[in-house]
């Protein structure tokens, strides 16, 4: 597998990265700046979710995720060792190596973005289809409106409570644009 991800990109990354969150284990950072250094070795990285089911992987943590601190995955064998690892990629600096990083990532990063990619190991049926994603996203803007329109409602009532006609004005229209948002949906 060629990378089309640009080794400054994946650099960038890393510096990004290393710079904005601490990892739970000391020799990750050392892993993650030894990849820094060798341009050779970061053409095949790959940085990919769901790596455990490479046949290379490496999984970080850092200490504000609920994520594994580390593991080394190659073959059927997995180690929390992280000088195997280390081993492995001085070794065989040639293959590729997927890395899975866990950090707090919402919304996404545009740095993590830029160098995301698709994980080619993940089993079709993890895979989300384009009709199960617009499901999805009929249910959550469902959700979303019906959530906004019961806030708008309880502050309706609210304004009644207090006599307050403006608020109670500018709201109603407000609920009514919203009703006229979900019926164009």
């Amino acid at each position: 597998m060629t990378s089309s991800i640009s080794i400054i990109d994946k650099k960038t990354f890393v510096r990004w990265f290393l710079k904005n969150y601490q990892l739970k284990r000391r020799e990750c950072v050392w892993i993650l700046n030894y990849l820094l250094s060798n341009d050779n070795l970061l053409e095949n990285i790959h940085f990919v979710e769901e790596a455990h089911y490479c046949p290379r992987a490496i999984v970080m943590s850092s200490v504000d995720s609920t994520g594994v601190p580390f593991r080394f995955y190659k073959g059927n064998i997995m180690t929390s060792d992280a000088e195997k690892s280390f081993h492995d990629l001085r070794l065989h600096p040639t293959e590729s190596m997927y890395i899975q990083l866990n950090f707090p990532n919402i919304p996404p990063s545009q740095q993590y973005l830029a160098v995301l990619e698709e994980n080619p190991y993940m089993p079709k049926y993890l895979h989300i289809s384009e009709r199960d994603r617009l499901i999805a996203e009929e249910m959550l803007n469902n959700s979303l409106l019906a959530f906004q329109e019961e806030k708008l409602l309880k502050e309706i009532d609210d304004a009644l409570d207090k006599g307050d006609k403006e608020r109670f004005y500018t709201l109603s229209n407000l609920l009514q644009a919203l009703k006229q948002t979900a019926k164009n949906v």
